[in-house]
Formats: C-alpha cells, sequence, structure tokens
C-alpha cells in the first residue's frame, strides 16, 4: 500500500497505538475530515493513549482491511462491501478493531482510568431526528446489548443517519487527492449505482435540502441546549457522544461551501459551532 506514518513525540519506549486513518487531499493533516476517523482521533487523545497515525490513500482502504482480515461493517446499495476506516492496533494487547464505536469502547474498557474520564458517562440522548431521512451513504451496524455504551450506538445511529442523508451538500467538494481523484469518484459511483457528476446539487434544490439540513438538525441542537452551561452535551464534560457529532462536524467544514459552513455553526444559537470549537482540545494531530 501506498500510505505514510507521522509518529507522536512519546517515549520510544511506550508502545504505541498504530491509528489508521484516510488520506485525502496533501496535506493530509489540514484536509482530514473522514468523520469516522476523526471520532476515533478524538476518543483517542480524550483517553490520553500514545499513537501513531498511518495515513491510508482511498485506493488502498480495502486493502489494508483485507490484510487485518477485517470484514466490513456495512454495504454498497449493491451488495458490495464498504471498507472503510478506522482501524486501530494495539502492541500492548494484540488486538486490532476496525470500527470507531467499537474502537471507543474498547478504548474505555482497556484504559478506563486514562485520559480526562469515561468515554461513555451515563446521559439521555434520545432525540427526534426529522422527515424525508433518505440515505446517501451506508450506515454501519453496530451491536452492543448492555453496558453504558448501549445508549450510544442507537445515538450513532442516528446522528449518522442525520448527517448521511444531506451528503449531497458536501459530495461535490470532497477533498480528493488529485492524483488518484478520477479513480476515486469512478469506484463511488460504481458503488453507489450513480454517475459521480450527477450528486451535483446547485440552485434552489440546493437551498431546499440545505434548509431541510437545519430543521433535521433540529432534535440534536435540543438536546445540546438542555444543560445551558454547554458546550457539550453534559454541560463542561465531554462523552463520546460530541465525538459522534465531532467528527460529522469535522466533514462539514472540510466539505461544505464556507458560507454555508459559517451559517451551519450559526444555527440554533451557535450550538453547533460551539462544539466544534470546543473539541479543538481533542482535535491534535500526532
Amino acid at each position: 500500500m501506498t500510505s505514510t506514518a507521522s509518529t507522536s513525540t512519546v517515549s520510544p519506549t511506550t508502545a504505541l497505538i498504530t491509528f489508521y486513518d484516510i488520506a485525502l487531499a496533501p496535506p493530509v493533516t489540514k484536509n482530514a475530515c473522514s468523520p469516522n476517523p476523526w471520532k476515533t482521533r478524538y476518543a483517542l487523545n480524550f483517553k490520553g493513549t500514545p499513537y501513531k497515525t498511518t495515513w491510508v490513500p482511498l485506493p488502498d482502504v480495502s486493502s489494508v482491511r483485507s490484510a487485518f482480515s477485517i470484514p466490513s461493517s456495512r454495504k454498497f446499495a449493491d451488495g458490495s462491501p464498504y471498507h472503510t476506516l478506522p482501524i486501530i492496533s494495539d502492541p500492548a494487547t494484540g488486538r486490532i478493531v476496525g470500527d470507531s464505536f467499537e474502537i471507543a469502547t474498547y478504548l474505555q474498557e482497556q484504559y478506563p482510568s486514562t485520559g480526562v474520564g469515561d468515554l461513555f458517562p451515563l446521559q439521555e440522548l434520545e432525540f427526534v431526528f426529522g422527515r424525508d431521512l433518505g440515505l446517501y451513504a451506508p450506515i454501519a451496524e453496530t451491536k452492543v446489548e448492555e453496558g453504558p455504551a448501549a445508549a450510544y450506538v442507537k445515538f450513532n445511529t442516528n446522528v449518522d443517519a442525520v448527517f448521511s442523508a444531506h451528503a449531497r451538500l458536501m459530495v461535490q467538494r470532497f477533498p480528493f487527492d488529485p492524483a488518484i481523484a478520477e479513480e476515486c469518484k469512478a469506484t463511488f459511483s460504481r458503488r453507489m449505482g450513480v454517475p459521480w457528476e450527477t450528486l451535483a446539487i446547485s440552485g434552489e434544490e440546493r437551498e431546499e435540502l440545505l434548509n431541510l439540513f437545519e430543521e433535521n438538525l433540529g432534535g440534536l441542537a435540543r438536546l445540546y441546549v438542555s444543560d445551558a452551561s454547554g458546550p457539550f452535551l453534559m454541560g463542561s464534560q465531554p462523552s463520546y457522544a460530541d465525538f459522534i457529532v465531532g467528527g460529522w462536524l469535522r466533514m462539514s467544514r472540510g466539505m461544505l461551501p464556507g458560507e454555508e459552513w459559517e451559517a451551519m455553526k450559526g444555527w440554533y444559537s451557535g450550538v453547533f459551532g460551539r462544539l466544534h470549537e470546543a473539541l479543538e482540545v481533542f482535535a491534535q494531530m500526532d
């Protein structure tokens, strides 16, 4: 595979977790905006677990997962596996985990006392997520039947559904690496069953979808104002639920036109803008 790795400045005797993230347009650290890897980066930094990043170009993602014998957790509309990242490999335990939610539960179980605190504190995470949610990307199915993380599973699915349903607002600004852009577009087009160019949306149609996006985020926004101290769902205490939303905000920042991203940050009295800014403390690149 063609990938690059960067290593954090920790003791050479420390066993570093390897975190596999998606390399988009160079410089990769500036253009990284894939939501699920961002969920994992936030969680790794929150837990204070030393790690290094291996940046994997999009065409190599399938071969990386296959090399680890990690099955896909979702499928395209045509039934083909949707291979994506993140993956972590932890030499301290020999574990390899290939789903963002499962990585978070692994970090909490394996390193319960490290970092800022608990990734899965008990909290109310139910929200109504609007209407007309026709999905444009496969949603992962994670099964956690009991324990504190169980409530977060449904929240993760609902948040993924809200943002994925409005992905057409973002896909045309996808920061592909120019060297492989056409190859990536052709792959996505084949698996989604539509030409890449048809996903473009503009004019009145775009305005309507943007308004629907704002409307459908209303239930989620109301969760954020239930504790007025903010900026997190539990006021000053961040949790993995905030990282779930934060990962999608990273994608929105990277792929929406600048004026639309600025507008989104101001929706519902600015709850999403404040959350994005508050998560910067957990956004360090190694």
